[in-house]
């Protein structure tokens, strides 16, 4: 290697460090700046819906397209996703399938063929074989272009909404599911008229509680719920008046009918029930016939199957969404209160829009009939120019200000009326429209009479989307499917059968299944051991095949933490450097699996190990000139019970040979 570099060959070596330092800067920077912008668009346009609409992007664009293509009639899947690739920047394949999702939440869109099967798994037709088109609700509840907030498309060549004012909680009537960058969300269906009930109730200031609501129904114990934050466990519905067959009827949220018969088969071939076949007769209904092998009956099998197959789960809920542009995590109840604010500012803003339309209209309504019926138009008939044209036109408005009312005649308004065809001013009924001008004057206090008393406005609103849709509860959008209810969970342990035998060779000093030897225990396949050896070190391990413990355990048990809670172990010791005695009193309550660990100190000799809460022993002393006695009795109950990583009591100061206990060593 090189030692001594001269004056430029030392700069150009340190220059080049410097401008490596400044790259590898510059592209710590960028890779930052990237990265933060990928997470940012992931969460915020692509996985997590927002509070407002409850819509991700892409659901947004979809119904946005279907509102600007509506003429009443069905669109084919396949026009619509072509539409929508002009505000969505990504395939077509992505569009199409949330679309299908979207349409069988069977809320906002109405399907016209093949959009498969929420209980099957089934997949959706081809999209130029499916229509499809927006429901009447969807335009209730989002569609108000006057009111929507617009942006520029990806490209800059079309406008489509930032949120839709969305009148009620969509975000809980539809639920959403989606995983972004360190953070994802899970929020469950509802019910949609619990939910808009909720909203009632809430702006009502009555109190209130939701719970979900699943399409493919079942069974649902919420009691863990946490107001959306929580968990819940969900079940299959069974039919189990047959006793030698079970029929599920309704699947637990998140399964399908493959998937469930699946877990079945699964649990079938590992022994944990017994079955003679099953089979799938769902159509528009669930219908999975499970038969029962000969000697067994539904009533003892219908555990096993909550325990063993997807015939009962567990969902883990996190209530996340986008409010005002940031990620937060949300409770059901909090969502309803602030949609329930929404609604209210959403019918001010339309009731306010339409007032001042009313008011717009009611003003040219009034400068037409007093332009016609005063016969102002023949001012302009000696007219030259279009600015004296104009300024006859307000002249000829002077005497009738009080009836124009503050607003006056604008230059706009002249232009308007001047381009009234001489048609529509021969044929004008002068009656018409006063009859016209009193129904918009109608209107516009019956619209005051809202704004004052807006509460009870946005009830009514919400009373009659309620009736829409128990007008449509044949199709199922109104009624709840899900029962909910609370019920004990299955323990794997109760219900495997057990079956396993425990077996322990005290002359090799073997234990396991694969054993010859004493049977110790009939243990389940989920069962744990509790191996206690001679030298006071224990493990807890599943039950081995075949494995090495010495011919002389101290104990061998079943490693419950109930149970061995309420066990009390006694060991008595003889220290390493002074051979004095010792006893310990302790409890096992906790482990790691496959951890060895030991009741006595390093080097100490274990005597004896008992598991009697009371029981008298006799130490022997090691004999020695000029001392009498040569043991010593004492009662295992009159030493406290300690703490596993504490020390033993010395019980005498002696040296001592044995230890005798009666019964057997282990308890």
């Amino acid at each position: 290697m090189k030692e001594f570099y001269n004056d430029e060959e030392f700069y150009i070596i340190k220059e080049r460090i410097v401008c490596a330092r400044i790259d590898m800067a510059y592209i710590k920077q960028l890779f930052d700046t990237n990265f933060l912008e990928y997470a940012s668009y992931v969460i915020k346009d692509r996985a997590i819906p927002d509070l407002e609409d409850g819509l991700k992007p892409v659901q947004r664009r979809i119904l946005h397209s279907l509102f600007e293509m509506d003429d009443g009639k069905f669109h084919k899947v396949a026009n619509v996703v072509g539409h929508c690739m002009q505000y969505h920047p990504h395939g077509d394949a992505s569009i199409a399938s949330a679309l299908v999702v979207l349409a069988n939440k069977d809320f906002f869109i109405d399907r016209q063929g093949n959009f498969g099967n929420i209980y099957t798994g089934d997949e959706a037709s081809a999209a130029r074989y499916i229509e499809c088109r927006a429901t009447p609700l969807a335009k209730e509840i989002f569609y108000h272009p006057k009111l929507t907030v617009m942006a520029d498309s990806y490209d800059g060549r079309r406008r489509e909404p930032v949120l839709f004012p969305a009148k009620i909680p969509v975000v809980l009537v539809m639920g959403a599911e989606g995983i972004a960058v360190g953070m994802s969300t899970k929020i469950l269906p509802h019910n949609i008229l619990e939910v808009l009930e909720a909203e009632k109730a809430c702006l009502l200031g009555k109190r209130f509680q939701l719970f979900p609501d699943f399409p493919t129904g079942g069974m649902v114990d919420a009691s863990d719920y946490r107001d959306g934050n929580g968990k819940v466990r969900v079940r299959a519905k069974l039919d189990t008046s047959d006793p030698k067959r079970i029929i599920i009827r309704e699947l637990p949220f998140g399964s399908t009918t493959e998937s469930l018969i699946n877990s079945v088969e699964t649990a079938a071939k590992a022994g944990r029930i017994k079955i003679q076949s099953i089979n799938d007769f769902t159509t528009d209904q669930v219908e999975i016939e499970v038969k029962l092998a000969r000697g067994v009956y539904s009533e003892e099998t219908v555990a096993a199957l909550y325990a063993f197959t997807e015939c009962e789960q567990s969902i883990s809920v996190n209530l996340l969404v986008i409010k005002d542009t940031l990620p937060e995590v949300m409770t059901v109840t909090a969502i309803i209160k602030h949609h329930a604010k929404q609604l209210v500012k959403i019918l001010i803003r339309e009731l306010e829009l339409e007032k001042r339309e009313l008011l717009d209209k009611l003003h040219q309504r009034t400068l037409e009939r007093i332009f016609i019926e005063e016969r102002i138009y023949k001012a302009i008939e000696k007219m030259k120019t279009a600015e004296a044209v104009q300024k006859a036109v307000i002249a000829g408005f002077a005497p009738f200000l009080k009836e124009v009312g503050s607003r006056g005649v604008s230059e706009e308004d002249v232009e308007r009326l001047l381009k009234i065809p001489i048609r529509r001013i021969s044929l004008y009924d002068i009656n018409r429209a006063k009859a016209e001008m009193l129904e918009i004057q109608a209107r516009i206090k019956e619209i005051n009479g809202h704004l004052k008393n807006i509460t009870a406005y946005a009830v009514g609103f919400l009373d009659r989307i309620i009736e829409r849709i128990r007008a449509d509860e044949e199709v199922g959008r109104g009624a709840r499917k899900t029962v909910v209810g609370a019920f004990e969970k299955v323990d794997v342990k109760e219900v495997v059968k057990k079956d396993v035998e425990l077996k322990y060779d005290r002359e090799t000093g073997y234990l396991g299944t694969a054993v010859t030897g004493e049977i110790l225990a009939e243990l389940s396949p989920y069962d744990r051991i509790l191996t206690l050896r001679e030298n006071g070190t224990y493990a807890v391990t599943d039950i081995p095949e075949k494995a090495f413990v010495g011919p002389r355990a101290w104990w061998i048990g079943l490693a419950d933490k109930e149970a061995l809670g309420a066990t009390i172990f006694t060991v008595i010791y003889r220290e390493a450097e002074t051979g004095y005695p010792c006893i310990k009193r302790c409890v096992i309550e906790g482990w790691i699996m496959n951890k060895e660990y030991s009741l006595v100190p390093e080097g100490a000799q274990v005597l004896h190990i008992d598991r009697r809460k009371e029981f008298s022993f006799t130490v022997h002393y090691t004999p020695k000139p000029r001392i009498k006695i040569t043991k010593e009795a004492f009662k295992a109950q009159d030493y406290a019970v300690r703490g596993l990583k504490a020390g033993g009591i010395r019980l005498a100061a002696r040296e001592t040979a044995r230890v005798d206990a009666g019964g057997r060593p282990g308890g």
